[in-house]
């Protein structure tokens, strides 16, 4: 699908001859009716951390941190210093905008300026110029490159000008100059001139660097006083931007769903929603039928088809099962698409959390901030209503999600190559009451392994950690498999087939070309939600003589195998559940530490796999 020529249609035909686009519309510091109208609890809250920030020194960002990636493939070193700034000067921002006093404005110009004077916006990880190639050791100020935090501090410093432009020019003119110099230079300029691979060219594959992107390089610009951007400049940008749209929804299937998971939807479809809502506002909404295409209708929807309860979502790839509250973001998004149960979900998850959690204290997105305080009213009174997702089959990447009162039971069929893959074809996540029962584990805090040609040495990227079937020379001892799923868009399910039916739910498929090893002849696996009863794994095997099958299941709480007196096993996981295995030899169980702070996020204590290895050609996994 292709809606190209539609926004090219918006662009050059809609628009009224003659208007310039520009200005998003959003209220300066001189707007007191919008800041003095802010709810006085929030505004309490925001002005407080401000003070808090008077207090504190910005983080000094040296080369020696820069270079650590190159060394060691430490990101935080640098990154928590970085982002440690740009939250500064965001809590600074809006506490001065609420309050107008000025006692803010010192520390935000040293902020600000801060800020400009960085050699470069881009992060040591991202700093190349070709995408997966070694990121350079020292950055460049004569060659910017436009990543994703590029672009957002573009969008923080020119956002920051916007607002407080008129106290800014009482102070000097030559401010809002200096910021304008730098977002030209390092952002406008190198947008127009060269071609940065999440542009999308119909060739490169896009994932939610394109709309990040975009929606920032957007703000950045269209932040800037009328006249210091020609015409021809303004209607350029927004044309590359429909355009890298366009070129990342054409690898949407029609199903709407993010093939980067949950975590990752508020950094693709959210920004996808934030590309329109800011064309829209710089249009006099000349965008405003997106909102009604259906492609753009199921993306919203998806989320909510992710929930599963408790705070948890259906996770694989690099997502967390906790990908944070839904914001105002998903909330506006509900309401343009007319989703009333995901907006009515939005303001619920919204009004759950305390004034301090739903300033964002850890957002630097000024954009996202001045969303926030514009809804927050509505969003408080929004009514309450129940949310029921609906069992959903996402042909696009082969995802079944489906539910009963107990069970919500999730299946990937799909294949290795999805953005952010871990080699996952055929794994099955387990929610019961809520609670995790089979988990995916996610992954470990980012370094310069996690991108680089070694990836899948990092355990939680293997099919062997991930509720799958995996294999071993059968005359070996144990059940640990050596040979595991491969990553690429060839290693794949096939012969997938789902239904979804009042009586219960099934996926079937033959995972037997996810391994790169043909004495693995054939391997299929069918999943089944028998409502009301339990969850079924059922694999069957073709092998060679030499080859044997492990069944691998992740759990968070301990589990406890004992022999059954029919020659099945049963394990007891915690008090949520029993697991009966049939068609095993032999079973164990691994502690998996949880030592990493971003797995430590989902996983409060250690982790646990069970290996199962087959001693017949058909296996029976049952949970209730």
């Amino acid at each position: 699908m292709s809606i190209h020529n539609e926004l090219a249609e918006n662009i050059f035909s809609n628009l009224n001859p003659g208007i310039v686009p520009s200005d998003p519309g959003f209220f300066p510091v001189s707007d007191r009716q919008f800041w003095t109208s802010v709810d006085e609890e929030l505004k309490a809250v925001m002005i407080r951390r401000a003070e808090e920030c008077l207090d504190k020194e910005y983080p000094m960002l040296l080369l020696s941190d820069y270079r650590r990636f190159h060394r060691d493939g430490n990101r935080s070193a640098f990154e928590d210093k970085y982002f440690g700034r740009r939250l500064m000067l965001v809590t600074l921002v809006i506490a001065e905008c609420l309050e107008d006093e000025g006692r803010f404005l010192d520390k935000i110009l040293d902020g600000l300026y801060l800020i400009m004077e960085e050699t470069s916006w881009c992060l040591p990880a991202h700093n190349t110029y070709v995408r997966d190639t070694p990121a350079l050791e020292i950055p460049s100020e004569e060659k910017p490159v436009i990543d994703l935090f590029a672009a957002e501090t573009a969008e923080i410093v020119g956002i920051t000008e916007y607002l407080l432009r008129d106290r800014l020019h009482e102070i000097d003119d030559s401010i809002s100059g200096h910021v304008n110099v730098r977002i030209i230079r390092r952002i406008l300029t190198p947008y127009l001139e060269r071609h940065f691979w999440w542009m999308g060219n119909g060739d490169e594959p896009m994932c939610n660097w394109t709309p990040w992107i975009t929606q920032n390089v957007l703000l950045a610009v269209f932040t800037r006083p009328d006249g210091l951007i020609s015409y021809a400049e303004r209607m350029m940008t927004l044309g590359q931007a429909a355009a890298s749209v366009d070129y990342f929804l054409d690898e949407y299937g029609s199903d709407g769903c993010c093939n980067e998971g949950a975590q990752y939807y508020s950094h693709a479809g959210l920004c996808l929603f934030g590309c329109i809502d800011v064309m829209n506002r710089i249009t006099g909404d000349a965008f405003k039928s997106m909102y009604e295409d259906p492609l753009i209708q199921n993306i919203a929807a998806y989320i909510t088809k992710m929930y599963v309860g408790n705070g948890y979502y259906v996770n694989f790839a690099d997502c967390s099962p906790f990908p944070g509250k839904r914001t105002v973001r998903d909330y506006v998004f509900a309401i343009r698409t007319g989703n009333e149960g995901y907006a009515a979900f939005a303001a619920a998850d919204y009004r759950s959390v305390r004034n301090e959690e739903r300033l964002m204290p850890d957002e630097q997105n000024l954009y996202y901030h001045l969303l926030q305080l514009e809804w927050h009213d509505e969003m408080m009174k929004r009514p309450a209503a129940e949310l029921r997702p609906e069992d959903a089959f996402f042909p696009s990447t082969g995802l079944m999600i489906a539910r009963d009162e107990h069970f919500v039971l999730a299946v990937k069929a799909g294949d290795n190559a999805d953005s952010h893959n871990h080699n996952d074809v055929g794994s099955v996540t387990l929610y019961k009451d809520s609670q995790p029962y089979l988990i995916d584990l996610g992954v470990e805090t980012y370094t310069a392994k996690t991108f680089s040609d070694r990836r899948y040495e990092i355990w939680t990227m293997q099919s062997a950690y991930h509720n799958t079937v995996n294999f071993m020379p059968s005359g070996d001892a144990g059940c640990v498999p050596v040979i595991m799923q491969h990553d690429g868009k060839e290693y794949a399910a096939r012969d997938v087939e789902a239904d979804l039916s009042e009586a219960g739910a099934m996926i079937s498929m033959d995972v037997s070309s996810a391994y790169p090893d043909e004495r693995v002849i054939g391997s299929g696996r069918r999943v089944s939600l028998m409502r009301g009863q339990c969850v079924r794994i059922e694999d069957d095997f073709d092998l060679d003589e030499g080859i044997a099958a492990v069944a691998t299941l992740m759990t968070y709480e301990e589990p406890v195998i004992s022999p059954a007196e029919d020659g099945t096993y049963v394990i007891s996981v915690g008090g949520l559940g029993t697991i009966k295995a049939a068609g095993f030899e032999s079973a164990g169980v691994e502690r998996c530490p949880i030592r990493d702070k971003r797995l430590q996020v989902a996983w409060k204590h250690d982790c646990f796999r069970i290996l199962l290895r087959a001693s017949a050609t058909k296996t029976v996994i049952t949970c209730c």
